[in-house]
């Protein structure tokens, strides 16, 4: 057989040692080739192909940079995504995972020294959940994906209509029982001690005509009343007691349906106040770039909202220039006009409303404004936080 016949024994053994992960030191990834010893990596770097390579990347090395750093990103985090889910897991497991891979990006070749620094990016740039425990650094993926976001919606409505009607009907019981103590006074029992006035005086009692009488004057008044003044006297009080009893009904049930109007419209406003959403970006607008990564050109320079993609992208065209930009609501924040000027809010019960700015409170970060549109127009609100409300283009 030929020296380089392909089914020698030294082609056989190089083909096998090929596989597999080779040391890191003899990997060059601007050529993205990788090396078996010191010897070939030092004639891969003699050669003209790497000269030509490093000739390009020295003209502009940002850009590379930016390119493997893009490029790790986005397999790190499609790797977390798929393999771990939303679970919260170490990161370093993740890493060893990832470069198991043979054609993996290398990170001494990104902008990030260490798998800590690239952590911490993560945090910051709120892709994921990060925090630091005495056995190292845990990351969560945060899934903005809208497919996933409608799904667990739909899981929340599940859950609710799955309640038995036996809980329901349990807990409207007992919601009605708790309204009706709620206007009624409970009288206290009066204890009295029995006693005669006479005690030779003997109690009598008269069971043929179902009265009774102690002796004397009483016996005396009880045959001068026949039995129809007794039916005539029973008539009249069982007439009162009805009349009583159905005035008194009457006026509970008034009591309960004001009380019951009145809690449900405080739950509904409580639910309001209370229900926050992580997306906040609305059309027509203004707000502001908070970025660095756009350069000086826009950063802290504002726009306006044309169109919101998947509820946390926006279309924003810059005031000043008229250029159109897609950026994410994390490199965005509100802005906040003068005292009397329209504004839209943002999040909480009165989300979608707009309204006036009434005052600014800047001790505590927040504002009060006045609603103008809407059932609830003409409210006054107080301490609505600044990122809840933004001025209206």
């Amino acid at each position: 057989m030929g020296k380089s016949d392909f089914l020698t024994p030294k082609a056989i053994a190089n083909r096998i040692k090929s596989k597999g992960l080779q040391k890191l030191r003899w990997y060059c990834q601007m050529c993205q080739k990788q090396c078996r010893d010191e010897n070939g990596f030092k004639c891969h770097c003699m050669s003209e192909s790497h000269q030509r390579q490093l000739l390009l990347a020295s003209e502009n090395p940002q850009q590379f940079m930016d390119y493997f750093s893009e490029e790790f990103r986005n397999d790190f985090l499609e790797l977390l995504r798929r393999r771990f889910g939303t679970k919260r897991v170490h990161n370093n497991i993740v890493y060893n995972e990832y470069i198991s891979h043979r054609e993996h990006i290398h990170m001494n070749a990104t902008q990030w020294e260490t798998l800590t620094d690239f952590t911490k990016w993560l945090g910051r740039e709120g892709l994921c959940k990060v925090d630091e425990t005495p056995k190292g650094w845990y990351i969560q993926y945060i899934d903005r994906d809208p497919e996933t976001i409608r799904r667990q919606l739909e899981l929340e409505k599940k859950k609710k209509q799955d309640l038995d009607d036996e809980e329901k009907t349990a807990k409207f019981i007992e919601e009605q029982v708790r309204r009706g103590l709620e206007g009624k006074e409970q009288e206290a029992p009066v204890f009295t001690e029995l006693s005669r006035e006479n005690d030779e005086e003997k109690v009598t009692f008269n069971l043929n005509k179902g009265a009774c009488s102690s002796s004397g004057a009483t016996t005396s008044k009880s045959s001068s009343l026949g039995p129809s003044a007794l039916k005539t006297l029973g008539s009249t009080a069982s007439v009162k007691r009805k009349e009583t009893s159905q005035s008194s009904a009457q006026s509970k049930e008034k009591k309960k349906k004001k009380s019951a109007l009145d809690e449900i419209m405080e739950i509904e406003e409580e639910k309001k106040r209370t229900s926050r959403t992580d997306y906040w970006l609305q059309p027509e607008i203004i707000v502001k770039i908070i970025t660095k990564k756009l350069g000086e050109k826009y950063h802290k320079k504002k726009g306006i909202v044309k169109e919101v993609i998947d509820r946390y992208t926006a279309v924003v065209k810059m005031i000043d220039s008229g250029d159109k930009l897609k950026l994410d609501q994390t490199h965005l924040e509100t802005v906040i006009p003068a005292p009397g000027k329209r504004i839209l809010v943002l999040n909480g019960g009165y989300r979608g409303n707009e309204g006036t700015l009434e005052s600014i409170n800047e001790k505590t970060f927040s504002a009060t404004i006045v609603i103008e549109t809407g059932p609830l127009k003409g409210r006054r609100v107080e301490g609505i936080q600044y990122e809840d409300i933004s001025k209206l283009a």
